[in-house]
């Protein structure tokens, strides 16, 4: 099971950015998935989150700006970011908790599966 994420980039104060990750692998299901992000010299924090039904989750520094989306079909979770500020700065991580299929076929396990991180620098 692998997460891919992708959209990062450089963008002005105040510019939007549309960040997208898709899971793949032999997946069974995916509970909740999320985005979260790290900056330069601090840990990693929450930034939203989305269950299977569509339930979301936001932290506070982000909400009215940040909309956190899913596709169920393609397994996969967008986070469109409006009016970005400095402070957004960061990697962004994807999230998922996934009941994925065992190599051997025999069974299930559950894990939370992380993507790489997308870069995002706002900046003018």
């Amino acid at each position: 099971v692998q997460l891919q994420a992708s959209g990062g980039g450089l963008v002005q104060p105040g510019g939007s950015l549309r960040l997208s990750c898709a899971a793949s692998g032999r997946i069974f299901s995916i509970n909740i998935m999320g985005w979260y992000r790290q900056a330069p010299g601090k840990q990693r924090e929450l930034v939203a989150t989305i269950t299977n039904g569509g339930s979301t989750n936001y932290a506070d520094s982000v909400k009215g700006r940040f909309t956190i989306s899913r596709d169920n079909t393609k397994n996969a979770i967008f986070l469109q970011m409006n009016s970005l500020k400095s402070e957004d700065t960061a990697v962004y991580y994807c999230n998922a908790d996934i009941l994925a299929v065992r190599p051997d076929g025999d069974g299930y396990y559950d894990k939370y599966f992380w993507g790489r991180g997308t870069l995002v620098t706002v900046s003018s």
